[in-house]
């Protein structure tokens, strides 16, 4: 088919102009015709093999460029379509980060709205802790439990006096019982070496001996009474103080609460007066619930100290 093409081009005629010379504008015609069909061919034949190479092998889109042109532009125009990114990825990177910087927010708002009811609760705290120390204020008082709390404190301190005086006889105790060791074991070495008064020395060294055998039974029983009371004074009363202290605190919680409503109760009833009275009966009701809770846990620890405290010296 290219070579009847091609002969047919050959043998186009040529035109004469009227004086026997060539045309040049029908000869350039012609060239330009035939070179026109000749790259006709050439792009048809190059188009086949690369069809036929891309149903064998399959498209290489990581390859692929875009030419920016036309047919035989420079290479300033192709972009490789591995360098272009398709628009999910900037999506999903943007809502990551987007959610991450909620995340931070939420955690700062958090913080600042705990830094706020701190502050709160501790001025209000503070306010009627100056008014009762003054007299301008009221407080709550359960007059049996402060007195079983008072009584427990004054016996504590009495109990650590007992154990500070049990150590220091244990330690003392413990020095008398080394020492009449070893004066039995120069006794007996004397009675050895002293035949006129063997006698003697063997007497004191048994009886040093026997001193000894009973002090260390003594020691013993001492070392076990120490670590009784040092029990019963630093981990089961001190127990029952830290309750203590935690219902002191809900205590003072309590009726500075109490008497926020009080004021606010006072005062005029429009909208906003009623929201806030609302807001402060809640909180009201919170501190009033968790102060009945700690007043229960410390009359029962208070009971269970006193059983536990008469087993401890009945030993």
């Amino acid at each position: 088919m290219t070579d009847g093409i091609m002969s047919k081009a050959a043998t186009m005629e040529i035109p004469i102009s009227s004086n026997g010379d060539t045309g040049a504008l029908a000869e350039d015609d012609g060239l330009e015709q035939a070179a026109k069909l000749q790259w006709s061919l050439d792009e048809s034949s190059r188009g086949t093999r690369d069809l036929q190479q891309v149903m064998v092998s399959g498209p290489n889109l990581n390859e692929t460029s875009i030419v920016s042109g036309g047919y035989g532009g420079t290479a300033e125009g192709i972009i490789p379509t591995s360098s272009i990114k398709g628009p999910n990825m900037h999506h999903s990177s943007s809502s990551s980060s987007m959610t991450a910087e909620e995340t931070t927010r939420g955690v700062a708002v958090e913080k600042i709205e705990a830094v706020r009811k701190w502050s709160l609760n501790t001025y209000k705290c503070t306010k009627q802790m100056i008014s009762e120390r003054f007299g301008r204020g009221s407080r709550t008082v359960d007059l049996e439990l402060e007195a079983q709390i008072e009584l427990l404190r004054d016996t504590k301190r009495k109990y650590e006096n007992v154990l500070r005086l049990a150590q220091a006889l244990v330690n003392h105790f413990y020095n008398m019982v080394q020492t009449q060791h070893s004066l039995g074991d120069t006794f007996a070495d004397l009675s050895q070496k002293s035949p006129e008064l063997r006698d003697e020395f063997g007497y004191n060294a048994e009886t040093q001996k026997l001193l000894c055998k009973n002090g260390e039974t003594l020691l013993g029983a001492i070392n076990f009474f120490v670590s009784s009371i040092n029990t019963l004074v630093n981990k089961t009363m001190e127990d029952t103080l830290m309750t203590i202290k935690m219902y002191e605190n809900a205590r003072l919680e309590f009726d500075a609460y109490r008497s926020d409503l009080e004021e606010l109760s006072l005062g005029p009833r429009d909208a906003v007066a009623m929201a806030r009275i609302d807001a402060a009966q809640q909180q009201y009701q919170v501190h009033k619930e968790k102060y009945e809770r700690l007043r229960s846990d410390v009359t029962i620890k208070l009971k269970f100290l006193e059983e536990n405290k008469v087993k401890v010296m009945h030993k």
